[in-house]
């Protein structure tokens, strides 16, 4: 095992700034679907959010494995580092693929807080998941690139500035494999915002900053590209690796959180003359959700390693994020059952966490496709879709 990864110094000091953002912060930011500015702007200022960006252009140079131990120690102590979290898994696209005045012109802005990148434009109502199938295109005129088309679950559009944009440049019937014609921009919202661009928020059961966008005729600097034309779906590709290893530590934190609470609750609630963590029912599903938390920890540090070894682990990072995401889900219903009835009572912020663990068996990929992924590419039986 690598205890290199612990970056115990970063964990203990991201344990220190959210003692300063208790749960009823967020329990407020919650009830009132409000955006965690504050947090946001506080981990910024620590310079968390600009810890895979290279000294170079004002970052601290971190490997990944630094920016797992923030965001799963953010989750671990209760918060939701969804607010951000995308601001770290984009930069693998920006950082491999962007062009140098693209690095030099936002990834300083983006160092300082002065610039944000968290949103994430690829998902569409009429694709989902079939990311080669989406409509929305960017056709070429001149110096600029005209977009037209709609996103949707892009999160956090309205507190950022800028969006990594996947949209068609060459039609599907006309490329030899439907992974190519597809380009990625990395867009200034500030420039069209409300004009050819439309963001509307949508309601979800957590607080997500959520939000649908749409394209009209939306024009955009032909610099906007990144990498070269037609190659955006490898790209993108490139980057969910990262993605599915730093939402399997947020997916760790959540476990440890609900695991820590459950198993405390139970030495301390009597019942019967007793306490209820004397009661197998009790005792077996938190010792059960600890053993997959576990074993989801190890297969992450294994992701973590071969990644940062320079490798493609494919299989590690994915089965990482289904692992992890079925520990902290696993650990959530042994906490409610725990809890009883208070479980459901917004001060005790399980209900809360409850409804964010559930997000990860749906996204941001299905545990199903993993499992597709996982059949195809490491068993080798027939591709089901």
């Amino acid at each position: 095992m690598n205890y290199e990864l612990d970056h115990t110094e970063i964990r203990d000091a991201v344990i220190k700034l959210c003692a300063d953002f208790p749960g009823d912060y967020w329990r407020r930011c919650d009830r009132e679907q409000t955006y965690p500015t504050e947090f946001v702007a506080a981990l910024t200022d620590a310079g968390y959010l600009g810890a895979l960006i290279p000294e170079a252009y004002g970052g601290l140079s971190l490997p990944l494995s630094a920016g797992a131990a923030i965001l799963e120690e953010i989750h671990r102590a209760g918060g939701n580092a969804a607010a951000c979290h995308a601001q770290m898994y984009t930069m693998g696209t920006v950082l491999r693929h962007g062009s140098d005045a693209q690095k030099a012109a936002y990834l300083p802005g983006i160092a300082e807080g002065s610039l944000r990148l968290q949103a994430f434009g690829v998902t569409e109502p009429t694709s989902g998941t079939d990311t080669t199938s989406l409509r929305t295109t960017a056709r070429r005129a001149g110096d600029h690139y005209v977009v037209n088309g709609q996103k949707i679950w892009t999160s956090r559009a309205e507190h950022s500035d800028l969006l990594l944009l996947l949209a068609r440049t060459t039609p599907k019937d006309q490329v030899a494999k439907k992974t190519e014609g597809l380009s990625v921009f990395l867009v200034d919202m500030r420039a069209v915002l409300n004009k050819s661009l439309t963001i509307r928020p949508i309601r979800t059961m957590m607080n997500h900053s959520t939000t649908e966008l749409f394209f009209d005729d939306m024009e955009i600097p032909a610099s906007a590209l990144v990498g070269e034309e037609g190659k955006g779906f490898r790209y993108i590709l490139s980057g969910m690796n990262a993605e599915r290893i730093l939402i399997a530590a947020e997916c760790i934190g959540d476990a440890k959180w609900f695991i820590k609470k459950s198993s405390d609750y139970a030495c301390e609630r009597s019942v019967f003359g007793r306490a209820i963590g004397q009661n197998q029912g009790i005792q077996f599903p938190i010792a059960k959700a600890y053993s997959q938390m576990r074993a989801a920890e190890l297969m992450l540090r294994e992701a973590i390693t071969l990644y940062e070894a320079g490798k493609n682990p494919g299989e590690e990072a994915n089965m990482a994020k289904l692992l992890a995401a079925d520990a902290s889900w696993a650990a959530a219903e042994a906490c409610v059952q725990t809890f009883g009835g208070f479980g459901f009572a917004e001060e005790y912020d399980i209900e809360r966490k409850f409804r964010e663990a559930r997000l990860y068996q749906v996204a941001p990929i299905s545990t199903n496709l993993i499992l597709s992924y996982i059949a195809e590419h490491v068993l080798g039986m027939p591709r089901s879709y």
